[in-house]
Protein backbone atom coordinates (compact mmCIF):
# COMPACT_ATOMS: atom_id res chain seq x y z
CA UNK A 1 0.00 0.00 0.00
CA UNK A 2 2.94 2.37 0.56
CA UNK A 3 3.77 2.21 -3.14
CA UNK A 4 0.15 2.93 -4.06
CA UNK A 5 0.05 5.95 -1.75
CA UNK A 6 3.31 7.26 -3.24
CA UNK A 7 2.10 6.92 -6.83
CA UNK A 8 -1.16 8.72 -6.05
CA UNK A 9 0.71 11.53 -4.30
CA UNK A 10 3.47 12.03 -6.86
CA UNK A 11 1.09 11.99 -9.84
CA UNK A 12 -1.28 14.42 -8.15
CA UNK A 13 1.61 16.78 -7.41
CA UNK A 14 2.88 16.53 -10.99
CA UNK A 15 -0.56 17.29 -12.41
CA UNK A 16 -0.97 20.32 -10.15
CA UNK A 17 2.52 21.63 -10.97
CA UNK A 18 1.90 21.45 -14.72
CA UNK A 19 -1.42 23.26 -14.31
CA UNK A 20 0.12 25.89 -12.05
CA UNK A 21 3.02 26.49 -14.43
CA UNK A 22 0.57 26.95 -17.32
CA UNK A 23 -1.32 29.52 -15.23
CA UNK A 24 1.93 31.33 -14.46
CA UNK A 25 2.78 31.39 -18.17
CA UNK A 26 -0.53 33.11 -18.97
CA UNK A 27 0.07 35.71 -16.26
CA UNK A 28 3.75 36.22 -17.12
CA UNK A 29 4.50 35.25 -13.52
CA UNK A 30 7.54 33.43 -12.20
CA UNK A 31 7.65 29.94 -13.74
CA UNK A 32 8.51 26.51 -12.41
CA UNK A 33 11.87 25.39 -13.87
CA UNK A 34 11.49 22.81 -16.63
CA UNK A 35 13.96 20.51 -14.90
CA UNK A 36 11.61 20.46 -11.87
CA UNK A 37 8.62 19.54 -14.02
CA UNK A 38 10.61 16.75 -15.65
CA UNK A 39 11.93 15.56 -12.29
CA UNK A 40 8.42 14.90 -11.02
CA UNK A 41 7.74 12.82 -14.12
CA UNK A 42 10.89 10.77 -13.51
CA UNK A 43 9.97 10.29 -9.84
CA UNK A 44 6.87 8.33 -10.84
CA UNK A 45 4.52 11.18 -11.68
CA UNK A 46 4.63 10.74 -15.43
CA UNK A 47 0.91 9.92 -15.67
CA UNK A 48 0.00 13.11 -13.83
CA UNK A 49 2.54 15.06 -15.90
CA UNK A 50 1.16 13.65 -19.16
CA UNK A 51 -2.42 14.46 -18.16
CA UNK A 52 -1.30 17.95 -17.18
CA UNK A 53 0.36 18.42 -20.58
CA UNK A 54 -2.75 17.30 -22.44
CA UNK A 55 -5.44 18.98 -20.32
CA UNK A 56 -3.63 22.29 -19.89
CA UNK A 57 -2.00 22.20 -23.37
CA UNK A 58 1.33 22.78 -21.72
CA UNK A 59 4.84 21.84 -22.94
CA UNK A 60 3.39 19.64 -25.69
CA UNK A 61 5.67 21.17 -28.36
CA UNK A 62 8.86 21.20 -26.29
CA UNK A 63 11.17 18.36 -27.51
CA UNK A 64 12.62 17.75 -24.06
CA UNK A 65 9.10 16.89 -22.82
CA UNK A 66 8.56 14.21 -25.49
CA UNK A 67 9.96 11.78 -22.89
CA UNK A 68 6.91 12.28 -20.63
CA UNK A 69 4.43 10.12 -22.62
CA UNK A 70 7.11 7.46 -22.97
CA UNK A 71 7.58 7.48 -19.19
CA UNK A 72 3.81 7.32 -18.75
CA UNK A 73 3.57 4.14 -20.84
CA UNK A 74 6.45 2.59 -18.91
CA UNK A 75 4.83 3.59 -15.63
CA UNK A 76 1.56 1.90 -16.57
CA UNK A 77 3.44 -1.30 -17.42
CA UNK A 78 5.40 -1.17 -14.16
CA UNK A 79 2.27 -0.45 -12.11
CA UNK A 80 0.42 -3.43 -13.61
CA UNK A 81 3.45 -5.65 -12.99
CA UNK A 82 3.87 -4.50 -9.38
CA UNK A 83 0.17 -4.78 -8.57
CA UNK A 84 0.11 -8.34 -9.89
CA UNK A 85 3.25 -9.25 -7.96
CA UNK A 86 1.88 -7.79 -4.72
CA UNK A 87 -1.79 -8.81 -4.89
CA UNK A 88 -1.79 -12.15 -6.73
CA UNK A 89 -2.67 -14.30 -3.74
CA UNK A 90 -1.46 -17.92 -3.81
CA UNK A 91 -2.09 -20.88 -1.53
CA UNK A 92 0.68 -23.28 -0.59
CA UNK A 93 -0.30 -26.64 0.90
CA UNK A 94 1.79 -28.87 3.15
CA UNK A 95 1.01 -32.30 4.57
CA UNK A 96 2.55 -33.28 7.91
CA UNK A 97 2.04 -36.59 9.73
CA UNK A 98 2.02 -36.09 13.51
CA UNK A 99 0.00 -39.18 14.31
CA UNK A 100 -3.19 -37.35 15.28
CA UNK A 101 -6.33 -39.38 15.85
CA UNK A 102 -8.25 -36.95 13.61
CA UNK A 103 -6.96 -34.94 10.66
CA UNK A 104 -6.45 -31.22 11.30
CA UNK A 105 -6.44 -28.48 8.65
CA UNK A 106 -4.59 -25.32 9.68
CA UNK A 107 -4.63 -22.08 7.72
CA UNK A 108 -1.69 -19.84 8.57
CA UNK A 109 -1.94 -16.08 8.06
CA UNK A 110 1.32 -14.23 8.53
CA UNK A 111 2.63 -10.69 7.99
CA UNK A 112 -0.59 -9.12 6.78
CA UNK A 113 0.91 -5.65 7.38
CA UNK A 114 -2.42 -3.94 6.65
CA UNK A 115 -2.37 -5.24 3.07
CA UNK A 116 -5.67 -4.62 1.31
CA UNK A 117 -7.31 -7.66 -0.28
CA UNK A 118 -10.68 -6.27 -1.30
CA UNK A 119 -13.46 -4.69 0.70
CA UNK A 120 -13.44 -6.19 4.19
CA UNK A 121 -10.45 -8.35 3.10
CA UNK A 122 -12.96 -10.37 1.08
CA UNK A 123 -10.47 -11.90 -1.37
CA UNK A 124 -8.29 -13.22 1.46
CA UNK A 125 -11.24 -14.47 3.49
CA UNK A 126 -12.72 -16.26 0.48
CA UNK A 127 -9.43 -18.05 -0.08
CA UNK A 128 -9.32 -19.07 3.60
CA UNK A 129 -12.91 -20.32 3.57
CA UNK A 130 -12.18 -22.42 0.48
CA UNK A 131 -9.51 -24.30 2.46
CA UNK A 132 -12.14 -25.42 5.04
CA UNK A 133 -9.82 -24.92 8.03
CA UNK A 134 -10.36 -26.40 11.47
CA UNK A 135 -8.32 -23.56 12.95
CA UNK A 136 -6.75 -20.33 11.67
CA UNK A 137 -3.42 -19.23 13.13
CA UNK A 138 -2.04 -15.70 12.84
CA UNK A 139 1.73 -15.66 13.27
CA UNK A 140 2.42 -11.99 13.84
CA UNK A 141 2.56 -8.60 12.11
CA UNK A 142 -1.16 -8.40 11.45
CA UNK A 143 -0.62 -4.62 11.53
CA UNK A 144 2.31 -2.51 10.37
CA UNK A 145 4.07 -0.06 12.66
CA UNK A 146 4.96 2.36 9.83
CA UNK A 147 1.48 2.72 8.28
CA UNK A 148 -0.80 1.28 10.93
CA UNK A 149 -4.42 0.53 10.09
CA UNK A 150 -6.22 -1.29 12.87
CA UNK A 151 -9.39 -1.21 10.77
CA UNK A 152 -7.98 -3.44 8.01
CA UNK A 153 -6.74 -5.90 10.62
CA UNK A 154 -10.09 -5.95 12.40
CA UNK A 155 -11.95 -6.38 9.09
CA UNK A 156 -9.88 -9.52 8.57
CA UNK A 157 -10.42 -10.79 12.12
CA UNK A 158 -14.16 -10.15 11.93
CA UNK A 159 -14.42 -12.37 8.87
CA UNK A 160 -11.91 -14.99 10.02
CA UNK A 161 -13.64 -15.82 13.32
CA UNK A 162 -16.79 -16.65 11.36
CA UNK A 163 -14.85 -19.35 9.47
CA UNK A 164 -12.93 -21.12 12.24
CA UNK A 165 -11.37 -20.52 15.68
CA UNK A 166 -8.52 -17.99 15.41
CA UNK A 167 -5.27 -18.19 17.40
CA UNK A 168 -2.76 -15.34 17.48
CA UNK A 169 0.83 -14.58 18.43
CA UNK A 170 2.44 -11.16 18.13
CA UNK A 171 5.15 -10.08 15.70
CA UNK A 172 7.87 -7.46 15.81
CA UNK A 173 5.61 -4.75 14.39
CA UNK A 174 3.05 -5.14 17.17
CA UNK A 175 6.04 -4.96 19.54
CA UNK A 176 6.90 -1.50 18.21
CA UNK A 177 3.40 -0.21 18.92
CA UNK A 178 2.01 0.75 22.31
CA UNK A 179 -0.62 2.89 23.98
CA UNK A 180 -4.38 3.08 24.10
CA UNK A 181 -4.96 2.34 20.41
CA UNK A 182 -3.05 -0.94 20.57
CA UNK A 183 -4.77 -1.88 23.85
CA UNK A 184 -8.17 -1.17 22.31
CA UNK A 185 -7.22 -3.19 19.23
CA UNK A 186 -6.22 -6.19 21.32
CA UNK A 187 -9.37 -5.85 23.42
CA UNK A 188 -11.49 -5.85 20.28
CA UNK A 189 -9.72 -8.94 18.96
CA UNK A 190 -10.43 -10.76 22.22
CA UNK A 191 -14.03 -9.58 22.14
CA UNK A 192 -14.37 -11.07 18.66
CA UNK A 193 -13.13 -14.40 20.00
CA UNK A 194 -9.44 -14.48 19.08
CA UNK A 195 -7.38 -16.69 21.39
CA UNK A 196 -4.03 -15.11 22.28
CA UNK A 197 -1.14 -17.55 22.60
CA UNK A 198 1.70 -15.16 23.44
CA UNK A 199 3.86 -17.24 25.83
CA UNK A 200 1.12 -19.70 26.67
CA UNK A 201 -0.52 -22.81 25.26
CA UNK A 202 -3.76 -24.71 25.04
CA UNK A 203 -4.13 -28.45 25.17
CA UNK A 204 -6.67 -30.53 23.30
CA UNK A 205 -7.30 -34.24 23.55
CA UNK A 206 -5.11 -34.74 20.46
CA UNK A 207 -2.36 -32.09 20.50
CA UNK A 208 -0.82 -29.08 22.22
CA UNK A 209 -1.03 -25.67 20.51
CA UNK A 210 1.59 -23.30 21.93
CA UNK A 211 2.78 -19.79 21.15
CA UNK A 212 5.74 -17.49 21.79
CA UNK A 213 5.53 -13.71 21.71
CA UNK A 214 8.03 -11.87 19.56
CA UNK A 215 9.23 -9.92 22.61
CA UNK A 216 10.20 -13.22 24.24
CA UNK A 217 12.08 -14.25 21.10
CA UNK A 218 14.21 -11.11 21.35
CA UNK A 219 14.82 -11.80 25.04
CA UNK A 220 15.84 -15.34 24.21
CA UNK A 221 18.22 -14.05 21.55
CA UNK A 222 19.89 -11.82 24.14
CA UNK A 223 19.93 -14.17 27.14
CA UNK A 224 19.63 -17.67 25.71
CA UNK A 225 16.81 -18.49 28.11
CA UNK A 226 13.03 -18.79 27.81
CA UNK A 227 10.97 -18.98 30.98
CA UNK A 228 7.28 -18.83 30.05
CA UNK A 229 7.01 -22.62 30.02
CA UNK A 230 9.35 -25.58 29.80
CA UNK A 231 9.88 -28.32 27.26
CA UNK A 232 6.86 -30.44 26.42
CA UNK A 233 6.97 -34.20 26.84
CA UNK A 234 6.17 -36.71 24.13
CA UNK A 235 2.66 -37.52 25.29
CA UNK A 236 1.05 -35.36 22.58
CA UNK A 237 2.25 -33.71 19.37
CA UNK A 238 3.15 -30.04 19.86
CA UNK A 239 2.26 -27.38 17.28
CA UNK A 240 4.09 -24.13 18.00
CA UNK A 241 3.30 -20.64 16.69
CA UNK A 242 5.98 -17.94 16.55
CA UNK A 243 6.91 -15.08 14.27
CA UNK A 244 10.59 -15.46 13.39
CA UNK A 245 12.34 -18.51 11.92
CA UNK A 246 15.90 -17.91 13.14
CA UNK A 247 15.08 -19.12 16.66
CA UNK A 248 14.54 -22.68 15.49
CA UNK A 249 16.87 -24.01 18.21
CA UNK A 250 14.40 -22.74 20.85
CA UNK A 251 11.48 -24.35 19.07
CA UNK A 252 13.36 -27.63 18.90
CA UNK A 253 14.39 -27.46 22.58
CA UNK A 254 10.76 -26.89 23.61
CA UNK A 255 9.80 -30.13 21.90
CA UNK A 256 7.81 -28.67 19.02
CA UNK A 257 6.88 -31.21 16.39
CA UNK A 258 5.56 -28.55 14.00
CA UNK A 259 6.41 -24.85 14.09
CA UNK A 260 4.69 -22.20 11.97
CA UNK A 261 6.51 -18.89 11.44
CA UNK A 262 6.79 -15.99 8.97
CA UNK A 263 8.67 -12.67 9.21
CA UNK A 264 11.08 -12.93 6.25
CA UNK A 265 8.52 -12.02 3.54
CA UNK A 266 10.09 -14.60 1.24
CA UNK A 267 13.21 -12.47 0.97
CA UNK A 268 11.09 -9.78 -0.78
CA UNK A 269 12.55 -10.63 -4.21
CA UNK A 270 13.04 -14.29 -5.13
CA UNK A 271 15.82 -14.82 -7.64
CA UNK A 272 15.55 -18.16 -9.48
CA UNK A 273 18.43 -20.42 -8.47
CA UNK A 274 19.53 -18.07 -5.68
CA UNK A 275 16.47 -17.73 -3.41
CA UNK A 276 15.16 -14.80 -1.40
CA UNK A 277 17.21 -11.64 -1.71
CA UNK A 278 17.16 -10.06 1.75
CA UNK A 279 15.76 -10.56 5.23
CA UNK A 280 14.25 -7.90 7.54
CA UNK A 281 17.60 -8.03 9.39
CA UNK A 282 19.33 -7.13 6.09
CA UNK A 283 20.90 -10.55 5.66
CA UNK A 284 21.58 -11.17 1.99
CA UNK A 285 20.18 -14.42 0.55
CA UNK A 286 18.90 -15.83 3.86
CA UNK A 287 18.52 -19.59 4.00
CA UNK A 288 15.24 -19.48 5.92
CA UNK A 289 13.07 -17.36 3.66
CA UNK A 290 10.19 -19.76 2.83
CA UNK A 291 9.10 -23.37 2.78
CA UNK A 292 9.53 -26.47 4.92
CA UNK A 293 12.66 -27.06 7.00
CA UNK A 294 13.64 -29.82 9.43
CA UNK A 295 15.68 -29.41 12.61
CA UNK A 296 15.99 -32.70 14.48
CA UNK A 297 12.44 -33.80 15.25
CA UNK A 298 10.99 -30.35 14.51
CA UNK A 299 9.42 -29.44 11.18
CA UNK A 300 9.29 -25.69 10.61
CA UNK A 301 7.14 -24.09 7.91
CA UNK A 302 7.95 -20.51 6.92
CA UNK A 303 5.20 -18.45 5.32
CA UNK A 304 6.22 -15.80 2.80
CA UNK A 305 3.47 -13.68 4.30
CA UNK A 306 0.90 -11.43 2.70
CA UNK A 307 2.02 -7.81 2.96
CA UNK A 308 4.99 -5.49 2.88
CA UNK A 309 6.56 -3.03 5.26
CA UNK A 310 9.60 -0.85 4.59
CA UNK A 311 10.24 -2.38 1.15
CA UNK A 312 6.94 -1.84 -0.68
CA UNK A 313 7.40 -4.28 -3.58
CA UNK A 314 7.53 -8.06 -3.96
CA UNK A 315 9.00 -9.59 -7.12
CA UNK A 316 8.55 -13.28 -7.97
CA UNK A 317 7.34 -13.57 -4.37
CA UNK A 318 3.56 -13.65 -4.43
CA UNK A 319 1.65 -13.10 -1.14
CA UNK A 320 1.10 -16.52 0.35
CA UNK A 321 -1.61 -18.23 2.36
CA UNK A 322 -0.32 -21.42 3.98
CA UNK A 323 -2.53 -24.47 4.44
CA UNK A 324 -1.15 -27.31 6.56
CA UNK A 325 -2.96 -30.63 6.58
CA UNK A 326 -1.87 -32.44 9.73
CA UNK A 327 -2.47 -36.16 9.77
Amino acid sequence: MILVYWLILVNLVAFILYGYDKSCAKKNARRIPERTLLLWAWLGGSLGAFLGMRIFHHKTLKPKFYVVPVLAVLEVIIIIFCLYQNYHLVTTEYEIDLGLTEDLTIVQVSDLHNQFFGSGESALLSRIEAASPDIIVVTGDIVDSTHTSYKIALDFIEGAVKIAPVYYVSGNHEGRLSGKKLDAFYAKMREMGVIFLDDTYVETSDYVLAGISDASLYSYGASGTYGAYGAFDDSKPVILLAHEPQYHDLYQNLGADLTLVGHYHGGQIIIPGAGGLISPEFEWFPELYEGEHTFGDTTMIISRGLGNSIVPVRINDYPELVVVKVK
